[in-house]
């Protein structure tokens, strides 16, 4: 250590490196808000109304009737959002277009995977949601609350919060719907059907856990017409389902963790995260009972997130997997689990074996057999 306290063992480059990289981690948080900016101002709408590419900030500030005098703040805007890979700038650095990314947050393209993932951005984003990660600390400290959610939210949890703030509800129901078109677009029509049908052999019934409105059975049951599809549902979210909408599937009412209908297979979509260890086991063990014996084809078809375990690149997705996690503990509890913790559930829950594929990105496919 030097006269000023300093580790004089690190060279300058070292420490202003390293600085750096902390300030990165301290200003992270602005480029969530600066995404979150954008899905507000329809951004990515607005870009798509122009051809996708070439537009200039002009003429988006014109395209979303926004005042003049906000044109250079939102070149700063876009100038971080294209340095971060949602938007590309051209060499001129003038003009903007459209990537892959931003193109999921596009509402308006027609028939397109990414048709309505914008407002998951909205959901997640939301500041119920994000207003938690403000208070980990003193949360950790205090042993109060269950979860950074309630000590922030009078004690209430997620779903209690949802339900009596309307705005809110509607916008993680429409997250949640959003996310499972996604999911199942591209699992049923954008890997070649293969995956679907590989996924989906041998079964002439399913019964879908905790599947809302029935989004996923309706697109189960449209690409295989052969597979008989429930959904069972809390009896409020059955009685909500308007006559002619039921896409050709079966709504049942009832409570996952007493009672699953028979069924070759059962789909739990984007569920068991929700829950601890415990509850997992209980509502594996309803599904269990539910389907035939290995042998004869029945299995629990889990899609869920096993952290270490992507088909994509495997460092990036891996912090994806924790950073989801620690949102989760924020806001549920909840933990997503690696393939040692899911084993231990599967074996608690009375299965006999397991099987990983990941087919969806970050998240994989869970073939359980009991």
């Amino acid at each position: 250590m030097d006269a000023a306290g300093h580790d004089s063992g690190l060279a300058a480059d070292e420490l202003l490196r390293a600085q750096a990289e902390l300030w990165n981690h301290i200003f992270a948080y602005t480029k969530s808000m600066s995404l979150r900016c954008a899905v507000e101002l329809g951004i990515p709408d607005a870009v798509h109304r122009r051809g996708g590419a070439g537009v200039t900030v002009q003429e988006l500030v014109e395209e979303l009737a926004l005042p003049r005098s906000r044109e250079p703040f939102l070149r700063r805007l876009m100038r971080l959002l294209a340095h971060a890979g949602v938007f590309v700038v051209e060499e001129d650095a003038t003009v903007y277009g459209l990537t892959a990314v931003s193109r999921l947050l596009v509402s308006e393209s027609p028939g397109g995977a990414g048709k309505g993932l914008s407002p998951f951005a909205r959901a997640i984003l939301h500041p119920i949601v994000v207003s938690p990660s403000m208070s980990l600390a003193s949360w950790f400290r205090d042993g109060g609350a269950r979860v950074p959610f309630g000590a922030v939210h009078g004690g209430r949890e997620l779903w209690a919060v949802a339900r009596d703030d309307r705005g809110f509800g509607a916008a993680f129901d429409d997250a949640m719907a959003c996310d499972g078109r996604f999911v199942m677009d591209v699992l049923l029509h954008r890997g070649g059907h293969d995956a679907g049908a590989q996924l989906f052999r041998g079964i002439t019934s399913l019964v879908d856990v905790s599947g809302g409105s029935g989004g996923a059975a309706k697109s189960i049951a449209a690409a295989f017409p052969h597979v008989r599809c429930t959904v069972l549902e809390l009896p409020h979210v059955v009685a909500s389902v308007q006559p002619g909408d039921e896409g050709g599937v079966e709504f049942v009412a009832g409570d996952m963790f007493e009672h699953v209908p028979k069924a070759d297979a059962v789909l739990l979509k984007w569920i068991l995260h929700g829950w601890g260890d415990e509850e997992c086991v209980r509502i594996l063990r309803r599904c269990r009972e539910a389907v035939p014996a290995r042998e004869d084809g029945g299995r629990v078809i889990v899609m869920d997130l096993v952290v270490g375990s992507s088909s994509g690149n495997e460092a990036r997705d891996t912090e994806t997997q924790l950073l989801w996690d620690v949102m989760m503990m924020g806001v549920v509890g909840s933990p997503e689990r690696d393939e040692r913790e899911w084993s231990k559930i599967f074996h608690d829950a009375g299965f006999s074996g397991y099987k990983i594929v990941p087919l969806l990105g970050i998240r994989s496919v869970i073939e359980v057999y009991p």
